[in-house]
């Protein structure tokens, strides 16, 4: 199931509860079954220490035997009021990928009307290490 308005939405809402008023990031998960997980970034004074918004729903979904479909994370800018989907990072290709190279996720699309598309990780990625086969 690719990226919608709705997931976009959850992860907008979520960002706009955790930081009302201020700049910030928000990611939403599509679990099978239709269920959403929402999650933000973890800030901490040692920048080693951070972790990305997606990965507290993704480990949330892990937890619970859930399979993830579809990722997205956004950026609130509210000087401009500019919502940016952004997408994933290595690291969290990487911990999706334990669902399958299917698994979609928002990226940046300036040509699309929305200003995003939905992608698989195999788009992102078409020669990720692991779904190569050894003889």
């Amino acid at each position: 199931m690719p990226v919608d308005e709705l997931l976009v939405q959850a992860a907008v809402d979520q960002a706009e509860r955790r930081w009302p008023g201020k700049d910030s990031v928000g990611a939403a998960i599509r679990v099978d079954g239709g269920g959403l997980l929402t999650g933000v970034p973890l800030s901490n004074f040692n920048a080693a220490m951070t972790l990305c918004a997606e990965t507290g729903p993704i480990c949330a979904a892990y937890s619970n035997g859930q399979a993830v479909v579809a990722s997205v994370c956004v950026s609130l800018t509210r000087a401009s009021g500019k919502v940016t989907v952004l997408a994933p990072c290595g690291a969290c290709q990487e911990r999706l990928a334990l669902w399958g190279p299917d698994v979609e996720v928002g990226v940046a699309d300036l040509g699309a009307t929305t200003g995003w598309s939905s992608r698989t990780l195999l788009d992102l990625n078409p020669h990720y290490w692991a779904a190569t086969s050894t003889p």
